[in-house]
């Protein structure tokens, strides 16, 4: 009986032992065979594939250490040029780097910028021969070409030269308080070389000075400012301490006004930065560098308040957290000077998928707490977390007991600046993208909202609506509800079809729970904005073109034969706008047939910003290309929403 007892504790810790992986019980079809997860479809099993990393933050970083003359970068087993400048602070308010007239070879991963002898006398544009100090900005490229990484590191000495352990890396960005206010409380973020301390030290004009600290040992930081007064321009110093070396970066932020103030301002949108063809910095290893540049730049010359980027930043759509992080600090890198200053509000799309991949079939990637693409996403942004929790506790939540879903948090949630309130949405939760084609694998489809973010949406506006010191909302999520270019297959439409859904089970053989397809969920989501008349509009993406759609009673938004509910039969339905931008570097998409054409108005392939101008119950609206800084469109939208029809008239801005 002992001998028994023994033999059966043992076969349960080796099972225990092969079971390692928690697969969430959404996926039934998924097990671990071999210590190996397969995912069962019928008689065909779809081992898990290996993760592919081309790169890491880590490699190219270079693990930089100071030499007698300059810095040696390693960079693992790279081959390429290393382009290399210094970035001079207070030199206007974007440091970007100068680059030299020289670079450095990498051979088998090494290189060595030769800092004396060549970037002194005439070239010393920091002054680092006197002061013995200064930040260097350099350049990955392959032998190919290919832009894979843009740093920069800060140096100390004058020979040798040695790191400065204290050096931030990236950073720092102004950010949205954790309830997603601005006016008195907002965040800001960076990371540092080495683990560090760090001190915030802001003021404006004729105030006490404020000090905030981040007293834990860290490299990623994000520091809570408070009580700071509203509509105030602050001076802010970031100083961090690795105790043996000492840095510091100043900047300044502008406070929005105290809520329901009704100052003029504006605030602009776009989304698909993924890279683009044409090489260079068009090119910069899964992003769209140039264009984002220029987007920054344009946006802090019209003085928007702050930008919204609702997802597809980079190419993604990896088996790799580490590959997918490098993507994610190209794009912050392209608009990092500017985002010194202002917040620029990042949220996911498809291309921010991060993945299980089986042969050919591909699904959220999990443990979801840690790896899924929501996970990393909100490992890399620092956005509000004001919204729901996750998708469980729903009636088609197979386990009750645990968690079975991603997070929500910090990829749907509401922001307020002043009069305007913007709620995100994730049309990519839980995103499988195999899920039309292998549906026994569970998961999301590209495009449908499920039903706990559309009940946070609801209760979201019913708040937002009682507030009266709100006069608009919008909603964003990255796929139009109704596609005109690119994406007629999928999107909110699926080309009519309402049979695509997501795919719930609560065993291997039971049936699909969700029981709304794709333009039943749709409507859903239109009908809860409908009962609120503050949201002017939904702001989208995905598609790569600009365009501007009228949703009203006399809009087709029906496949034929259509034998469900009619919208646009109900009291509630009145005039509402899809504001379509997805013109931000990505390749672009030509307009096709939709049943809607006719309500589409200005389709533009150009690279476009939209920048909507507020002032008390007025909004402007005006789409300048960042390239040419050619204007595409100039509308008044709460006039002509109220008559049911768009016009074009010239705009100036506030």
């Amino acid at each position: 009986m002992m001998k028994t007892t023994t033999l059966s504790i043992i076969l349960c810790l080796l099972a225990f032992n092969l079971h390692a992986i928690d697969i969430p019980a959404v996926h039934p079809n998924i097990i671990e065979e071999n210590g190996n997860l397969v995912f069962i479809d019928g008689n065909q099993k779809y081992p898990l594939k290996s993760t592919n990393t081309k790169y890491t933050l880590q490699q190219l970083l270079g693990n930089p250490t100071g030499t007698d003359s300059g810095i040696k970068f390693d960079f693992g087993n790279l081959n390429g040029k290393l382009y290399y400048g210094f970035i001079k602070p207070g030199d206007g308010r974007y440091p970007y780097p100068v680059f030299y007239h020289r670079t450095a070879t990498i051979k088998k991963g090494e290189a060595s910028l030769e800092i004396l002898g060549h970037l002194g006398g005439k070239y010393d544009i920091i002054d680092w021969e006197k002061n013995g100090q200064g930040v260097l900005g350099y350049r990955v490229v392959t032998d190919n070409g290919t832009i894979l990484y843009d740093g920069k590191i800060a140096f100390i000495g004058k020979s040798p030269f040695q790191i400065n352990a204290a050096s931030i890396v990236e950073g720092p960005f102004v950010n949205f308080a954790k309830d997603g206010t601005f006016h008195n409380t907002l965040r800001l973020s960076f990371e540092t070389l080495t683990k560090t301390t760090a001190t915030v030290i802001a003021h404006a004009d004729n105030t006490q000075i404020h000090t905030f600290k981040d007293e834990n040992p860290a490299t990623h930081h994000e520091i809570t400012l408070t009580n700071l007064t509203p509509d105030s321009v602050y001076s802010y110093t970031v100083k961090t301490d690795s105790g043996d070396d000492m840095y510091s970066e100043s900047y300044s932020f502008n406070t929005a006004p105290a809520p329901g103030s009704k100052k003029p301002f504006c605030f602009a949108y776009a989304s698909d930065s993924r890279h683009g063809q044409g090489g260079g910095e068009r090119r910069i290893e899964g992003t769209n560098a140039y264009i984002m540049k220029r987007i920054a730049a344009l946006i802090s010359f019209k003085k928007a308040a702050f930008m919204q980027f609702t997802g597809d930043m980079i190419n993604g759509y990896s088996s790799s957290i580490e590959q997918t992080k490098v993507e994610y600090r190209n794009w912050k890198r392209a608009i990092e000077p500017f985002a010194h200053y202002l917040p620029i509000v990042a949220t996911m799309g498809n291309h921010e998928a991060v993945t299980h991949k089986f042969a050919g079939v591909s699904i959220d990637r999990f443990p979801y707490a840690t790896e899924s693409a929501e996970a990393v996403f909100a490992s890399q942004f620092v956005n509000p977390t004001n919204g729901p929790e996750s998708e469980d506790g729903t009636v088609y939540d197979p386990n009750p007991n645990q968690a079975d879903f991603p997070s929500y948090q910090e990829n749907v949630f509401y922001y307020i600046y002043d009069n305007v309130a913007i709620v995100v949405l994730n049309s990519n939760y839980w995103y499988a993208p195999s899920i039309e084609s292998h549906p026994n694998i569970g998961g999301n489809l590209h495009g449908y909202l499920m039903d706990k973010q559309l009940e946070w949406l609801e209760t979201t506006l019913a708040t937002l609506d009682a507030d009266n010191n709100i006069d608009f909302v919008f909603t964003t999520h990255h796929t139009p509800v109704f596609p005109n270019g690119g994406h007629l297959g999928d999107d909110m439409w699926y080309n009519g079809s309402n049979k695509q859904r997501a795919v719930v089970k609560h065993t291997v053989e039971g049936d699909n729970l969700i029981q709304r397809g794709i333009i039943e969920q749709r409507d859903k989501y239109l009908k809860i904005l409908m009962k609120s008349e503050k949201v002017i509009a939904f702001m989208t993406g995905d598609e790569h073109n600009f365009n501007w759609l009228v949703i009203n009673q006399e809009t087709n938004i029906y496949p034929n034969k259509w034998d469900k509910e009619d919208i646009r039969k109900l009291p509630i339905f009145r005039t509402l706008f899809q504001i379509q931008n997805g013109a931000a570097g990505a390749p672009y998409y030509a307009q096709q047939d939709a049943p809607w054409r006719s309500q589409v108005q200005s389709f533009s392939t150009q690279n476009a910003v939209v920048f909507f101008h507020i002032h008390g119950k007025s909004i402007k609206v005006e789409v300048l290309n960042p390239d040419t800084l050619d204007t595409i469109l100039e509308r008044d939208v709460r006039f002509f929403q109220k008559i049911g029809f768009l016009s074009y008239r010239k705009i100036s801005c506030l």
